[in-house]
């Protein structure tokens, strides 16, 4: 028997809905260990979070709870969270791959002298060796790897598994953070985004390239991702039109940039470049709208629609709009 524990992202007092992610991981990991799910949190005020992961299906919540866990410490919540990890007996660790399981997650495994595979898009259990799929070479090939030591540890992408929705009552166990002074905090959260859905969240992306000819007219885009209605939808961009100016970086999608696996990509006068599809590729429906029949976005594209966007895209939003109305 393998415990599993999945480290809960909370910000703001708020749990994050990919960590419901983690969780579905987790719990089919342990229906083929054999195990139990433990659902370990850090942060300060985390009452309403540990309700919800409580009732995610999870057989444990364990909330790190205190004054001096309020900012993001990636060393004292490795601490803690590492503590977390030994008492479970736990074999296997998850924690999606946001920017603070990039940073969290492998010194967890460092702590405890395990094993870490990042931005993986599947993960399985077999004769109690964990393992785990990801994509490689720019997101041409997938590699499986399997743990050669414990614990084995995983960040997994974003919208590869569907969002826990389990009806359970686990036991929540509430913990002081542990004594000591901390190397490092987070002192100060500058949000960038405007309430934006943050882009590798989003279920629909939908993506603007040098085809929109000018800045101005990523107002198109920007139109469509209302359209879907809020918290839904992120604007995208390729690296020609970040590099240009046109938009942040933190909308470019691509090898430098954000690697997305949404439901929906809808990529906009974007030829196809290699460095953009690596960012793509892995998204569930991809529909592309260029007037260059020829464009190589057209080879990954489950959708093509060959025309001019300026025409194309206004009809799709006022489309959309209707649909997501009700009309």
């Amino acid at each position: 028997m393998s415990n599993i524990v999945v480290i809960a992202e909370v910000r703001g007092g708020q749990l994050k809905r990919t960590s419901l992610e983690a969780v579905t991981a987790g719990l089919q990991l342990a229906q083929k260990s054999g195990g139990k799910v433990i659902a370990v949190a850090c942060g300060a005020g985390l009452d309403a979070a540990a309700a919800e992961l409580a009732k995610s299906g999870v057989h444990k919540v364990v909330a790190v709870d205190g004054p001096t866990f309020a900012n993001y410490s990636g060393d004292a919540y490795a601490r803690a969270i590492a503590e977390q990890v030994k008492a479970a007996a736990a074999t296997a660790v998850l924690m999606v791959h946001t920017a603070m399981g990039k940073d969290l997650l492998p010194r967890v495994s460092a702590l405890l002298e395990g094993s870490v595979v990042t931005d993986v898009v599947e993960v399985s259990c077999d004769g109690g060796t964990f393992g785990a799929r990801k994509p490689v070479f720019a997101g041409k090939a997938t590699m499986t790897v399997n743990a050669k030591k414990a614990p084995f540890c995983a960040t997994l992408r974003p919208n590869n598994f569907a969002a826990a929705e389990g009806s359970g009552s686990a036991e929540v166990s509430k913990t002081a953070p542990p004594a000591g002074d901390l190397l490092s905090v987070v002192k100060e959260v500058i949000a960038s985004s405007g309430g934006r859905t943050p882009l590798q969240e989003a279920k629909v992306v939908v993506s603007g390239g040098r085809g929109l000819k000018e800045a101005a007219h990523f107002k198109l885009v920007e139109d469509l991702v209302a359209a879907f209605g809020p918290g839904v939808a992120a604007v995208g961009a390729s690296r020609a039109v970040v590099d240009a100016g046109w938009r942040p970086h933190r909308e470019q999608v691509g090898q430098t940039g954000k690697v997305v696996s949404p439901p929906l990509y809808i990529a906009i006068g974007i030829s196809g470049a290699i460095q953009h599809l690596a960012g793509m590729r892995t998204a569930r429906t991809i529909v592309a709208i260029n007037k260059d029949a020829d464009a190589p976005i057209f080879k990954v594209a489950d959708y093509g629609i060959v025309g001019d966007a300026f025409e194309i895209v206004p009809a799709l939003t006022k489309a959309i709009a209707e649909i997501v109305a009700g009309k």
